[in-house]
Formats: C-alpha cells, structure tokens, sequence
C-alpha cells in the first residue's frame, strides 16, 4: 500500500507490511518482535511523543530500517495522525 493510500482510510487491523517504508523483510522482523500490525507501529510513534529522531532510531533499531525506510514509515504515521488522531 502506498503513502497516499494508507493515510486516506482508518488504520483498523492492518497488518505492519502496509506501512510505507516498511516492505516484507522489514515486515517480518517487525512481527518476530511482536509489531505485526500498524497500530502497534502507531502506538510506539505516540510513545516517542510523535518525535521523529526517536521513532526513527527505534525503528532502525527494532527493524533495520535505514533512515529513508524509516522516514517513510514516520512521514506517514505522522500524516495519517492529522485526520485521525
């Protein structure tokens, strides 16, 4: 899914392979640590206080992520926040 479309709609039970960024080896590790849905993805970017340096360093260090991965990923958390939150 992509940026545009994943912040147009509610996050429901999406599972964490739909965020931006975050592709099916991302995916993968994400869900091994127990984050296999958006939500929770969501949840740790409200537990950074929406702060971007933060949740991209969990992010890199939870996942992998590089730093592009993981500015998509927060880029669209932050967007989809806007409407929803």
């Amino acid at each position: 899914m992509d940026h545009q479309e994943f912040v147009k709609e509610p996050m429901g039970n999406k599972s964490v392979l739909f965020l931006p960024g975050i592709g099916k080896i991302l995916g993968r590790k994400l869900e091994l640590k127990d984050f296999d849905k958006a939500y929770l993805v969501l949840g740790q970017f409200l537990l950074k206080k929406k702060n971007s340096e933060m949740f991209t360093k969990w992010l890199k260090d939870t996942s992998g992520a590089n730093a592009q991965q993981a500015r998509a990923c927060e880029q669209c958390l932050r967007e989809w926040c806007v409407p929803f939150i």
